[in-house]
């Protein structure tokens, strides 16, 4: 993880590295993060934040793919941060439970990865750029699977 900065950020910062679930961790670590940082961020703060973190992040994810010779391994893990945090951003404001309901409901559609999920994760595999972009593709239909189910529960 220390060997180039793209690394520490596609692995979530440590949080990738788990052998069991990392993308959960991940998601988990991203979730811990929103909470600590919501308090002082705006809507401004929060869309300026996902929108650099998704361009660095398939910077980091591009390379960290290629260097670990692994077209989108399982911990690689910014992908899931930061898609969470469009979502958790996008039910704002909101409860634990609530916020529970949104990790679970990520996790499945992240997991279990049909339709858009598996379209995407299909059509951008490999390395390079294109396959930098599919490492976070994926990641957000998943978040826009989750709000859609949300906005649905809500209406």
């Amino acid at each position: 993880m220390a060997a180039h900065p793209a690394h520490a950020i596609a692995l979530g910062f440590g949080s990738g590295l788990p052998r069991f679930a990392p993308g959960t961790v991940g998601t988990l670590w991203g979730w811990a993060a929103f909470v600590v940082m919501q308090p002082w961020m705006s809507d401004w703060g929060w869309a300026t934040l996902i929108g650099l973190g998704t361009l660095i992040g398939w910077w980091a994810c591009t390379v960290t793919a290629r260097h670990m010779r692994i077209a989108d391994s399982g911990h690689i893990v910014w992908d899931e941060i930061i898609a969470f945090w469009l979502v958790l951003w996008l039910i704002s404001p909101t409860g634990l439970w609530d916020q529970l309901v949104a990790f679970a409901l990520f996790r499945f559609f992240d997991a279990v990865k049909f339709g858009p999920m598996a379209w995407a994760d299909r059509t951008f595999k490999g390395f390079g750029p294109r396959g930098g972009f599919g490492i976070l593709l994926d990641d957000f239909a998943a978040a826009l699977c989750t709000l859609l189910v949300i906005a649905a529960w809500r209406f």
